[in-house]
C-alpha cells in the first residue's frame, strides 16, 4: 500500500510540474501596439515635381513615403542647392525652405514671435516649417514691372528683422539732426561720396542708416531689403549688377564692426552720413 501511494503523489506532483511549467502562456492585450497614431509630415505642395518636408529634405513626389508622408531620409539635410547665402535667396522654391529650416539660418525663436500679416490682429507662426514654406514663395518684393522678377533668385528667406515701428524710425531718424545723407554714385565710397560735397564722413552714424525703414526712405529697394556681410553697407544693388547679386535690392548688414567710410563694392551705391 505504501508503494502504491507514493506511486500516486508521485503522479500528481509530475502533473503538477507539467501545468505550471508547460501550459501555454496567457498574456495581456496591449491597445498601443500597432494601433499607434502617425503623425504625417507637412509638406510642401507649389512644386510640380520636388517637394520639401518639414525635416528639411528635399525629394520627389514618387519617394515620399506612403504613411508618414516624409521624404526619405538621405541626400543632404537642410540642403541650399543654388541658393546665395549672402541674400539668403534661392531659384528653387523647395530648396528655398529646405535651406531656410537650416538652425544655424533661421532663428525658431524670432520666427514664432513673427506675423504672418500686418496687422496688429494678424496670427504668428506656429512653425519655422510654417514661416518657411509662407516666406519662401513669390512676393511684391521679388518682381518689377509687376509680372517680371528681378532675379532668378526670387525665393528669400531672410528675416525682416531689422525693419522697425513708425515709431522706432522717428527716433532714429532724430539721431541724424545735423547729418546730411547722401545717395552716392556706382562702387563709391563714403569718404569720397562726402569729401565732394566739402563734409567728411561720420563713421558712427553708419550704423543709424544700417536699417531697412531709413534706407528705404533714400533708395527704391525695388529687389527688397536683405541682410548681407560687406564694408560698402548700407547700399542698393545696381540693376546692372550680375543676377545673383540681386540687382534693386537694398543691403543692410548685421555685422556692424565691418560698417567703413572707406568700404566700397563695384555693383553697390552707398547711402552715406555726411557733415
Amino acid at each position: 500500500m505504501e508503494v502504491c501511494a507514493s506511486s500516486s503523489s508521485r503522479r500528481i506532483y509530475l502533473l503538477i510540474l507539467f501545468i505550471f511549467n508547460f501550459s501555454p502562456t496567457i498574456t495581456a492585450i496591449r491597445k498601443d501596439v500597432s494601433f499607434q497614431t502617425l503623425h504625417p509630415c507637412k509638406t510642401t505642395v507649389q512644386g510640380r515635381y520636388l517637394l520639401s518636408d518639414e525635416n528639411g529634405y528635399v525629394c520627389n513626389a514618387v519617394s515620399v513615403n506612403s504613411r508618414s508622408r516624409c521624404c526619405p531620409p538621405k541626400g543632404e539635410k537642410f540642403s541650399c542647392h543654388e541658393c546665395n547665402l549672402l541674400s539668403q535667396c534661392c531659384n528653387s522654391y523647395e530648396y528655398c525652405v529646405s535651406c531656410c529650416l537650416n538652425p544655424a539660418l533661421t532663428s525658431k525663436e524670432q520666427v514664432l514671435k513673427m506675423k504672418v500679416a500686418k496687422p496688429a490682429t494678424a496670427r504668428t507662426y506656429t512653425s519655422v516649417f510654417d514661416y518657411c514654406a509662407g516666406r519662401c514663395r513669390h512676393s511684391s518684393e521679388s518682381v518689377v514691372h509687376e509680372n517680371a522678377y528681378i532675379s532668378d533668385f526670387h525665393h528669400c528667406f531672410s528675416l525682416p528683422s531689422n525693419s522697425s515701428s513708425g515709431k522706432n524710425s522717428t527716433l532714429i531718424e532724430a539721431r541724424l539732426n545735423g547729418i546730411n545723407v547722401v545717395v552716392g554714385r556706382q562702387g563709391e565710397s563714403c569718404n569720397s561720396v562726402c569729401k565732394s560735397r566739402g563734409q567728411l564722413c561720420v563713421p558712427n552714424k553708419l550704423a543709424v542708416l544700417n536699417n531697412c525703414d531709413i534706407i528705404q526712405k533714400y533708395m527704391s529697394c525695388k529687389g527688397s531689403c536683405l541682410s548681407s556681410v560687406g564694408s560698402d553697407q548700407p547700399a542698393e544693388v545696381v540693376y546692372d549688377a550680375p543676377m545673383h547679386l540681386n540687382p534693386g535690392s537694398c543691403l543692410y548688414t548685421e555685422t556692424v564692426s565691418m560698417l567703413s567710410c572707406d568700404g566700397l563694392h563695384q555693383h553697390t551705391r552707398r547711402l552715406c552720413p555726411c557733415a
